[in-house]
Formats: C-alpha cells, structure tokens, sequence
C-alpha cells in the first residue's frame, strides 16, 4: 500500500514553493521518502496492520508507532506456536502489560500464571518464538516538525530539479547548496527534528 505525502500542495505553496502540480507532487513524494527512511516508519496513520514479529524476548516491541488502540482500532496479539500454526490469543493486563509500543510478559519469579507466557511448558516470563500483531498505528494529523522537515526539503528539490551544481548565465553564475544535490538530502538540522520520531534499527525483529 502506498503511503500519502506527508505534507500537502497547498502547503508547499503557502510556504513560498512555485512548480506544475506535477512537480509539486513529486517533490512531496521524494521528501517524504526520505523522511520514512530515516525514521523507519510510517508516520500516517495506518489501520488495522498485521505483522508476525520473532518473539522468545520478554518484551515485544512493535515496529510502527504510536500505538492507536481504543473500541475502533482493536489491538490484536497471538502467539503462534513453531510448527502446527496453532495460535493462543494474548489479552492485554491477563497475559501481558503495554506501555508505549512495548508488550511485556511478567517477571519469571513470579506466580505462574498466564502472565509468564502461553503454554506454561516454555521458559517463563518470554513470548513465543512467533507472535502475530494487528494493530493501528501513526498520526492522524502529521506533527509539524515533520511536516515543516518535509516542506524544507520538497522546496530544495523544487530549486534545483537538474541537481547542477553551478548554472551561469552571461555575467550571472549561481551556485547550489551541496544539500540540493543528489535529491536534498537531510541536512544535521533536519535529523535532529526527527529524531524523537525515529525508530532504532535493532529495536524490533520481524519473524
């Protein structure tokens, strides 16, 4: 499924960027590229996502966030035994806790209950080697550091589309920022707005 621009036209224009619509679009798209690979994450709001994450941790971090859980947007979680495919459904504050983007089994010195993990012949405390998740995650209005980054960089591609480096016309030489080169890169400015909103590379494992 493709994802939307994460800015609009119209705000490319408010903030003083000129182009077709064509190249409006384009320049959203490219930088919201951008920005998705950084951050490794969505960042639209996104309903209803399945995923099957390796577990055997005692926690379980889901890759997209935040989290959107309420009567509309369920939060689904199964484990998924090895070979069978048979799978035992996880109910939050029975067989685990949630905080943020984290499902957590209970301390394997505690009581044995359900909490430890789902049959109770594994290790205690641990989720199964397969746990499948659906749930919905991300923003329904995009945070604006994001879309200001967004903005900032679709307007250096919009300045330098050929990508030149230097133009001269007659006695007139204009010379690009290195940052417009090469589809605008993220400037250090740029990653230090998103950085709140950037997910670790090693912080989830998909099965």
């Amino acid at each position: 499924m493709a994802l939307p621009p994460l800015a609009t036209a119209a705000d490319l224009q408010t903030a003083g960027a000129t182009g077709s619509a064509e190249a409006l679009e384009l320049a959203l798209r490219r930088a919201s590229a951008r920005v998705r690979r950084y951050t490794r994450q969505d960042i639209t709001f996104v309903e209803n996502d399945t995923v099957v994450l390796a577990g055997g941790e005692r926690v379980l971090r889901l890759p997209q966030a935040p989290l959107v859980v309420d009567a509309s947007h369920p939060l689904v979680v199964a484990e998924v035994a090895d070979f069978s495919g048979i799978e035992w459904p996880a109910v939050e504050d029975r067989d685990y806790s949630r905080v943020g983007n984290e499902l957590t089994r209970g301390y394997p010195w505690q009581a044995p209950s359900r909490l430890m993990g789902w049959p109770w012949n594994r290790a205690l405390g641990t989720w199964a080697p397969k746990v499948r998740v659906t749930y919905s995650h991300g923003y329904m209005d995009i945070p604006e550091d994001i879309v200001d980054v967004v903005l900032d960089l679709a307007t250096m591609n919009l300045a330098n589309p050929e990508n030149l480096r230097q133009v001269s016309i007659d006695d007139y030489t204009r010379t690009y920022a290195a940052e417009t080169i090469g589809s605008a890169a993220l400037t250090k400015h740029h990653k230090d707005a998103l950085r709140p909103f950037r997910r670790s590379a090693f912080s989830v494992v998909l099965s």
